[in-house]
């Protein structure tokens, strides 16, 4: 009988423990193989799949801190994106799969530690992805009414760790995105879209009772930099364009290019999309709002340099923006924003803030802070304790611990597949 290791709230793993020192892909086909994956959203799934085509007879044991399985597809993904979440389908049938074995409600570094499943497991993939936010770092961002994107998406996904979380909707008629990414746009979007469309969807019951009585008409999605740089894609760009009853508002004056913007939309199609969209839009919305429509905000040039309170309050009631240019950066090439000197408030009741999820360490684990990743080799964990860089023995990561908070659904397939071929 082999070891066995005993989670809180979870079955009891029985094991089977291997020498240490092999490589996932050269693993022997004599003795099963047992592996570890920590996390269970589309990066934790997908390595489970693909190391259940790729080794005959492993074993593989999905663990997560959360009581269901499914991660970002189940906590991230808009209530009105069904489609993106069919893929659910097919990790069920990963699931199903007699050799693998998901077990939740245990958590890394409290119901069991990474040493623990290092010496119990051949080899151990972290998959548990980023769970934590970027911050900007200026005054009063711990303000009442400022949430990050992630707090914002897991409400109305109904995330367990967001069921405290109440977000003001009533006491004011304008809320303001800071950031131009699809995740800004998602939570513009699901601000703005009519509730009726909402309440067709999986959306959270008590999210869905607070968009009904929400007195919020104005959304302003506010980017440091211009149009032919905003971080969204043109799906998701041209979707909240196209929402009904909204009024996009657009400064044409912020379409404007120069050489380098026009040689960044050369380089890249995606970039010209945007901003052809943009620019479309900008001509269609030209007329004043005058149907008491809500109201699509897209703010350029502009970032945030502190949160003002209300009047004797502790709720925000202003962001004080700072209006920007761009440079040239001659380290990366890319072009940078710069403050002008100039400053702006631009009145709100609501603050969500995306430009960021971040991933956490774990005690044991080599983690660049800066970078806020695992440092790795094509997914194999580095370790730098010694003066020459070595890689940790049966030890792997994937997703966006791996590669930083990038991508798509379907990006974690490609970087499942590398991690896995390593």
């Amino acid at each position: 009988m082999g070891r066995g290791l005993l989670l809180p709230h979870a079955k009891r793993l029985m094991l089977f423990p291997r020498p240490r020192g092999f490589s996932a892909s050269a693993a022997s086909t004599r003795e099963p193989l047992h592996v570890c994956v920590v996390g269970s959203g589309p990066a934790g799934f997908y390595t489970a799949e693909k190391m259940l085509k790729a080794h005959e007879g492993v074993q593989v044991d999905i663990i997560d801190r959360l009581p269901t399985p499914f991660g970002l597809v189940r906590s991230g993904v808009a209530p009105d994106h069904p489609e993106t979440k069919i893929v659910v389908n097919q990790f069920s049938r990963v699931a199903a799969n007699a050799r693998c074995s998901f077990f939740g409600n245990v958590t890394l570094g409290s119901d069991v530690s990474l040493a623990e499943l290092r010496g119990t497991y051949d080899v151990v993939v972290l998959a548990y992805g980023a769970e934590s936010d970027r911050s900007f770092g200026i005054p009063g961002e711990n303000l009442r009414g400022i949430h990050s994107a992630r707090e914002f998406v897991w409400w109305y996904n109904g995330h367990p760790d967001m069921h405290n979380l109440v977000p003001d909707l009533q006491n004011t008629d304008s809320a303001v995105v800071l950031g131009q990414g699809n995740v800004a746009l998602d939570v513009a979007r699901i601000l703005l879209r009519c509730t009726t469309k909402l309440a067709s969807t999986d959306i959270a019951g008590h999210a869905l009772d607070a968009l009904k009585s929400s007195t919020i008409r104005k959304v302003y999605l506010v980017g440091r930099r211009g149009p032919v740089q905003a971080a969204c894609t043109a799906k998701e760009l041209r979707e909240i364009l196209g929402l009904q009853n909204v009024h996009v508002c657009i400064k044409e004056g912020d379409l404007a290019t120069s050489p380098a913007d026009k040689e960044e939309m050369r380089n890249s199609r995606i970039k010209r999309r945007v901003h052809e969209l943009l620019s479309k839009a900008a001509t269609m919305h030209k007329e004043k709002n005058s149907n008491d429509q809500k109201e699509l905000h897209f703010v350029f040039f502009r970032k945030p340099t502190r949160f003002l309170p209300s009047e004797g309050g502790s709720t925000v009631g202003a962001v004080e923006l700072e209006k920007t240019l761009l440079k040239d950066d001659a380290v990366t090439g890319n072009q940078v924003a710069v403050g002008t000197g100039e400053f702006e408030d631009l009145k709100c009741g609501l603050v969500l803030k995306s430009i960021g999820y971040k991933s956490l360490p774990t005690e044991g684990l080599p983690f660049d802070n800066y970078k806020g990743v695992v440092p790795n080799l094509r997914g194999r964990v580095l370790s730098s304790e010694s003066e020459t860089t070595t890689v940790e023995a049966g030890l792997y990561v994937v997703g966006w611990l791996k590669r930083g908070p990038t991508g798509i659904v379907a990006t974690n397939l490609h970087c499942a597949e590398e991690t896995v071929c390593t």
